[in-house]
């Protein structure tokens, strides 16, 4: 489980850390990035799986979710569809939500960054959707984008370089692991100041074939 504590150290570390520390695991695609370089969020993982096109499940995950969860949304790899705007992000935000991470597109960028929730899609786009009762998606259950499957209550982090979901048993490790390597950055940067070079730092071959 994630506690209040874990998250808040969390937060003190970025996504790239996270990743390496968790062994390189958790990485959504690369085109998924916030709309706003300055956006940022933590939390537990509420995986949706929608249908490409359709965005009637999430309007049901803002309504099943827990305040401070972060709805991580599947679309099928449909990404050239606006699934969400300014009206949903209002209501995720009375909801308490923590913010959205969604493999398809969004809209109303402009009014989303002002608004202030964290948004993090694959595309900006215009292009609307439908709401199929019969749609099969699903709520709270495990969903997968770009081969990481999320899990309800898994770690999800996303910051200006991309997203990166941890699972939960693993989630302190990674996260003591992402800190350790924040301080040691620091070392490397004094030493960088002093003059060393990253060759000399992480004992590089100075040419190809070379010893270290």
């Amino acid at each position: 489980m994630l506690t209040p504590g874990l998250l808040g150290e969390a937060a003190a570390t970025g996504t790239a850390s996270l990743h390496e520390a968790a062994g390189r695991i958790g990485a959504l695609p690369s085109a998924i990035k916030p709309l706003s370089p300055a956006m940022r969020v933590v939390g537990r993982a509420y995986p949706v799986r929608s249908p490409g096109g359709d965005n009637l499940w999430l309007h049901r995950a803002i309504c099943a979710a827990a305040a401070g969860d972060v709805l991580v949304v599947a679309t099928g790899g449909a990404t050239e569809f606006g699934y969400w705007g300014e009206v949903m992000t209002r209501a995720a935000q009375q909801r308490q939500l923590g913010g959205l991470v969604i493999e398809g597109g969004v809209r109303d960028a402009a009014a989303l960054i002002e608004a202030g929730f964290p948004v993090f899609a694959a595309t900006v786009c215009i292009r609307g959707t439908v709401k199929d009762p019969q749609g099969d998606g699903a709520l709270g259950e495990p969903a997968t984008i770009g081969g990481v499957t999320v899990r309800a209550g898994d770690l999800v982090m996303g910051d200006a370089d991309g997203v990166c979901v941890v699972p939960a048993a693993g989630a302190g490790a990674a996260v003591r692991s992402a800190r350790d390597r924040d301080r040691a950055e620091q070392d490397i940067f004094a030493r960088l100041a002093r003059g060393e070079t990253t060759i000399d730092i992480y004992k590089l071959p100075r040419q190809p074939g070379a010893a270290s």
